[in-house]
C-alpha cells in the first residue's frame, strides 16, 4: 500500500527578524516529516510565506519600494533560515504565486455565487499587526488579545463569509471527530470561548488598502488576508488549477501544525470554508504553545531577540534542534535559555551520546583493530539491554504517532544511557586483561555498536547531521531497527560529536 502523509506549517509573515520561536513549529514539523519518510510514507511537507495585507503595504511605503519588491527581498531571508536549519520541506508556497492568486479568486467567486459570501459594511475593531478583527468583548483593555497591541476602529464596505450558517455543522463535526483539534485544551477553548457563544460572519475583503488579491467582480476590494492565506493548503496542490493531481493525491491534510494564537482561524474559519466548498476537512489541527526566552515572549523591545543563526553558529545546528525538540512537551509553552541549552548539550549530547560513541569506537579500535563481529558470548546482563534495543523502534513510533516528540527523543536517549551503564556493568577494560575473555569482550563491544547503530538511525529524524557522523564513524548504516546478530563493523576513527561547554 502506498501510504501518503501531508503535513503543513502555517505560512509565515515574511520577516527580516525571525527569532527562535518562529523556528519552533518548523523544526517539529521537519522531525515528523522525516520520521514518516523513514516509515515509508510518501510525504508532502509544506511551508511558505503569507505576503499580502495592510502591514506589508505600510512597510513597503516606508521603504520607498513596491510591496512585491519588499516581499521578494524578505522571502529570501525566510528560505535562507530554513536552509540553515536543514528543513526538509517539499513545497514552499508564496501567496504572491500566480497559481495561488488565481485559485483564491475562483474560490471567492464560487462562495459568492453559492450565497456564502455577501456584501455588507464592517464596523469593528481591527489589529493591523495580526490582521485580525475583534469584538468589544474579545479585546483586553482596548488591546488585541493575541499580541497585546492597540486595536483601532474601522468602518468600510466589505464582503462577509457566513460563518454562522455552518456553526451547528462545525460543532457536530468537532464532537464526532475528537482527534480533529488537539491538544484537548485547545478544543475546549475553541468550543466554549468562540463557537458556542455564537459565530459572527467574517469580513473577507478590504477596501482601505490595495496590496492583496483583487475580488474579480468588484475590483476596489481585495481578499482579506485570512481567506487568502488559509487556502494555501489546497492551492499549492493545484486545487482549481490546470493540474489538480497532487490535490487529489494528498488532500485532506493529515496534520496542520500551528501556534496556539492561530488555532481559531484553523479550526473555525478554515473548516467552514472547506464545508462551504464541499471539501473534506484536514484530519488534525494541532495547536502548540509558545517558545519564550527566559519566561518572556520574544521581542526586540524586551531586548531578548536574537537571530536563530547566531545560536546555530555558536552551539551547532543539531544542538539547537535537540533543545527545541527535547526540552518542551509538545503542546505546552516552553522556555528557551542559553543556560538550559548548555545543560542539555553537556548532559545529553556530550556526556551521554558523544561519550558513548567515542568510548565504544576507541575500545573497538584498541582491542580488535576496528574489526568487530558478534561472538555471541552472552551473559545475564545482556538480556535486559538487548530487549531495550529491540523495543526502541515501537516505543518511538508510538510516541511520534501521538506527537509526543519530546518523549520519543527521551526513549532514544534512555537506551543510550543504558548503553553507558552496560559498559560500567560489563567492564570491558577488565575483560581485555584475560585472553579467555576475548570473545566475551568482542560480544560486549558488538552489542554496544548495535545499540549505537539503531539509535543513530532513529536520530536521523531529529539530529540529521549528527546521525550521519555517527554512522560514518561506525562505518555501518544497515537500516534495520532490530538487533542484527550477524552484522560486521569495520570502524573508522572516533571524533567528538559534541564538546562539553564550560561556562
Amino acid at each position: 500500500m502506498n501510504k501518503k502523509f501531508y503535513i503543513t506549517t502555517p505560512i509565515y509573515y515574511p520577516s527580516a527578524n525571525f527569532h527562535i520561536g518562529h523556528c519552533y513549529t518548523t523544526i517539529i514539523a521537519d522531525a515528523i516529516a522525516r520520521f514518516k519518510r523513514q516509515q515509508g510514507y510518501d510525504v508532502c511537507f509544506q511551508t511558505g510565506t503569507d505576503e499580502h495585507g495592510q502591514k506589508i503595504e505600510n512597510k513597503a511605503k516606508e521603504s520607498g519600494i513596491s510591496p512585491k519588491e519588499y516581499v521578494d527581498h524578505i522571502v529570501k531571508n525566510s528560505k535562507d533560515l530554513w536552509d540553515y536549519l536543514d528543513i526538509s520541506y517539499d513545497k514552499f508556497i508564496r501567496t504572491t504565486d500566480a497559481i495561488h492568486e488565481q485559485a483564491v479568486q475562483k474560490i471567492f467567486v464560487q462562495l459568492y455565487e453559492k450565497g456564502d459570501i455577501y456584501k455588507g459594511e464592517y464596523r469593528g475593531l481591527y489589529c493591523t499587526p495580526c490582521e485580525s478583527f475583534w469584538t468589544e468583548t474579545q479585546v483586553v483593555d482596548g488591546n488585541c488579545p493575541d499580541c497585546g497591541r492597540e486595536v483601532h476602529e474601522v468602518t468600510e464596505e466589505a464582503y462577509f463569509l457566513k460563518l454562522s450558517k455552518y456553526q451547528d455543522q462545525l460543532v457536530e463535526y468537532i464532537e464526532s471527530h475528537p482527534e480533529f483539534i488537539q491538544p484537548e485544551s485547545r478544543k475546549n477553548e475553541m468550543i466554549n470561548n468562540f463557537i458556542k457563544p455564537g459565530l459572527e460572519d467574517l469580513c473577507v475583503s478590504r477596501t482601505s488598502f490595495t496590496w492583496g488579491i483583487q475580488v474579480p467582480f468588484d475590483k476596489k476590494h481585495v481578499v482579506y488576508v485570512w481567506l487568502d492565506a488559509l487556502t494555501n493548503y489546497i492551492t499549492s496542490l493545484g486545487y482549481l488549477g490546470n493540474d489538480d493531481s497532487e490535490f487529489r493525491k494528498y488532500w485532506p491534510a493529515d496534520l496542520h501544525l500551528v501556534g496556539k494564537e492561530i488555532v481559531r482561524f484553523h479550526t473555525i474559519v478554515w473548516p467552514i470554508m472547506l464545508m462551504a466548498l464541499n471539501l473534506p476537512l484536514p484530519k488534525q489541527v494541532f495547536g502548540h504553545g509558545w517558545l519564550v526566552v527566559n519566561g518572556e515572549k520574544i521581542s526586540k523591545s524586551l531586548g531578548n531577540y536574537r537571530d536563530p543563526r547566531e545560536y546555530i553558529d555558536k552551539y551547532g545546528l543539531d544542538a539547537i534542534r535537540y533543545f527545541v525538540l527535547r526540552e518542551v512537551p509538545f503542546g505546552n509553552d516552553g522556555s528557551f535559555s542559553e543556560d538550559s541549552l548548555v545543560a542539555r548539550i553537556n548532559s545529553d549530547l556530550a556526556n551521554n551520546l558523544g561519550n558513548l560513541v567515542q568510548r565504544t569506537i576507541s575500545m573497538g579500535n584498541k582491542y580488535f583493530s576496528g574489526i568487530i563481529t558478534n561472538k555471541n558470548v552472552i551473559d545475564t546482563v545482556d538480556e535486559t539491554f538487548l530487549n531495550s534495543i529491540n523495543d526502541l523502534y515501537d516505543e518511538v513510533e508510538n510516541k511520534m504517532n501521538q506527537l509526543h516528540i519530546s518523549e520519543a527523543l527521551e526513549s532514544i536517549f534512555e537506551v543510550l544511557r543504558k548503553a553507558n551503564k552496560y559498559i560500567d556493568e560489563t567492564t570491558p577494560w577488565i575483560l581485555a586483561k584475560e585472553e579467555t575473555q576475548k570473545q566475551r569482550l568482542e560480544t560486549v563491544i558488538y552489542n554496544l555498536l548495535e545499540s549505537i547503530r539503531i539509535c543513530a538511525i532513529l536520530l536521523q529524524s531529529f539530529l540529521p547531521t549528527t546521525s550521519k557522523k555517527i554512522l560514518k564513524q561506525i562505518n555501518n548504516n544497515k537500516v534495520d531497527f532490530q538487533f542484527i546478530f550477524d552484522n560486521e563493523y569495520q570502524l573508522g576513527n572516533p571524533s567528538p560529536l559534541f564538546q562539553r561547554i564550560e561556562k
